[in-house]
């Protein structure tokens, strides 16, 4: 496992004075003279930076790391720094218990995964009727008996290294007569399924949380069953594996974690970035890893952004569903532009496919400067149609969606999740947003999106740039994604030069 990097800058190095636990690695500097050629994981700040180093500061420092002492007067550009940061003060009596406790959520790569669906199993002794939903859900109809039994389990065990964190998540619903507990065993790392390291079982009340996981033993691997007692029905959906972040964040140190009453899970990055226009709102596209998408990318940018995150069936489920849902989505968007005073010209929204889709549902709401959209898709019903002759076997997943968010898979929910999107599209007036759109002519997801989006906006003062690549959906990654790069550096450079004005 990867050493946790620190850098601290005061009078005196740390190494001399706290015990630096054999995981982490404190790099001591008196005068912070250029940037890190490696970003650090943590950086500690021992007294006030001089004012040259605040620029150096700003340039390696990723936000929610910084931590400052009593030591450092945090007025002036200082204070403009822990802004930007999102700094956190530190008392010097909490520094060792830091050091041994919490510097370990500070790992450089996070990692999330959905169990596998058709790795679920139903226990032989389950009676009752199974219905399966594609690989959304399995729905349990039955008496579960007096006492608690496991009902269902998952196959493939998941390896977890001594001193690691995971957040297990599950989502379910049942029926008030049904009770469930989530069970982990724990086997040796030889592979042994006979030496039990430990088990564990987590009741309904502990399961209404995120339940953090830690390994303080051996190398080992870990079993997931459910069990359940009572009768009525029992709906399993996912059960979600993330490194742990602690009380310090999901995925990313300070991503933030949003879930509705039907447990249904929303994931968000905000990073102030130099607080100056525009506002990069960008919704990550399928992907089977959970994590944050689009970090690099906007960070290199400059400007403030705000990544956003969904994980719900395998990859993500386009950012609709119940008002409860679009609700959350929409205030977390109103959050940030309120947070940094931005008004809707002053952002732009953008994403990939999936993302694409996100962008312009809620860039209605917003009426963003512009959008930028990499392989946008509209008709979720048509995504969904196409899996049967256009490209067999190529996204299953929009089975799901469509029986999700339609209701079921014929032509009248293929039908309504399209006009879903389009009566938004159609009312919202684009009059002052630019879209840039780079598109797939031959794209077996869904073809002609883009000339769909033309033919639709009536808005006047619409300025739109497309760029058509020949080949299907996902084709073509690096060029697409080369252009969306320059597209934002363009239109930063060219629509908001008064950056150039600001200073910190």
């Amino acid at each position: 496992m990867n050493k946790i990097r620190i850098l601290q800058l005061g009078e005196i190095d740390w190494n001399r004075i706290y015990v630096i636990p054999k995981t982490v690695i404190l790099d001591y500097v008196h005068i912070i003279v250029e940037v890190p050629e490696k970003p650090y994981d943590i950086i500690f700040l021992d007294r006030t930076p001089l004012e040259e180093e605040i620029e150096l500061l700003y340039q390696s420092v990723k936000a929610y790391t910084m931590f400052v002492t009593k030591r450092v007067d945090v007025s002036g550009k200082m204070a403009w720094l822990c802004k930007s940061k999102k700094a956190h003060h530190i008392a010097e009596r909490e520094i060792q218990s830091f050091l041994n406790r919490e510097t370990k959520y500070y790992y450089p790569k996070p990692y999330g995964e959905k169990f596998r669906f058709n790795n679920l199993t139903i226990s032989r002794d389950f009676s009752g009727t199974i219905k399966w939903n594609g690989n959304y859900d399995v729905v349990l109809v039955g008496d579960y008996g007096e006492e608690y039994c496991q009902i269902v389990y998952w196959r493939n065990n998941t390896v977890i290294r001594k001193g690691q964190v995971i957040d297990l998540w599950l989502e379910y619903c049942k029926d008030p007569d049904v009770s469930i507990a989530l069970s982990v065993t724990k086997f040796a790392a030889d592979g042994s399924v006979g030496t039990v390291l430990g088990q564990w079982e987590f009741c309904e009340e502990e399961l209404e949380q995120v339940i953090p996981f830690e390994n303080e033993g051996m190398d080992g691997y870990l079993f997931f069953s459910i069990s359940a007692k009572g009768s009525g029905q029992l709906r399993i959906i996912a059960l979600h594996n993330r490194f742990s972040r602690g009380t310090h964040g999901y995925f990313l140190p300070g991503g933030e974690r949003y879930v509705t009453s039907e447990r249904e899970e929303v994931f968000c990055y905000f990073d102030p970035r130099d607080m100056k226009p525009p506002l990069n709102i960008f919704f990550a596209g399928w992907e089977i890893t959970e994590n944050f998408q689009g970090y690099n990318l906007n960070r290199k940018l400059g400007c403030p952004f705000l990544l956003l995150a969904e994980h719900r069936l395998m990859g993500g489920s386009f950012y609709v569903g119940t008002e409860e849902y679009e609700e959350l989505i929409a205030a977390i968007i109103k959050k940030y532009m309120k947070e940094l005073g931005f008004s809707p010209d002053q952002v732009i929204m953008s994403g990939l496919s999936m993302g694409a889709y996100a962008s312009m549902y809620y860039g209605a709401d917003v009426k963003p400067h512009a959008l930028v959209l990499m392989k946008p898709l509209a008709g979720i019903g048509n995504v969904a149609s196409n899996e049967k002759y256009s490209r067999p076997g190529g996204f299953p997943t929009s089975l799901d969606v469509l029986k999700f968010l339609g209701g079921d898979t014929d032509a009248k929910s293929v039908r309504k999740l399209n006009d879903k999107f389009w009566k938004k599209f159609d009312a919202a007036d684009w009059g002052k947003t630019k879209f840039v759109v780079s598109y797939m002519i031959e794209d077996d997801f869904e073809n002609g999106v883009y000339e769909a989006m033309i033919s639709r906006i009536h808005s006047e003062g619409v300025q739109v740039y497309g760029k058509g690549l020949h080949g299907r959906h996902g084709d073509s990654q690096a060029v697409t994604a080369n252009w969306f790069s320059r597209q934002f550096n363009k239109i930063i450079r060219d629509d908001f030069f008064e950056r150039n004005d600001y200073t910190c």
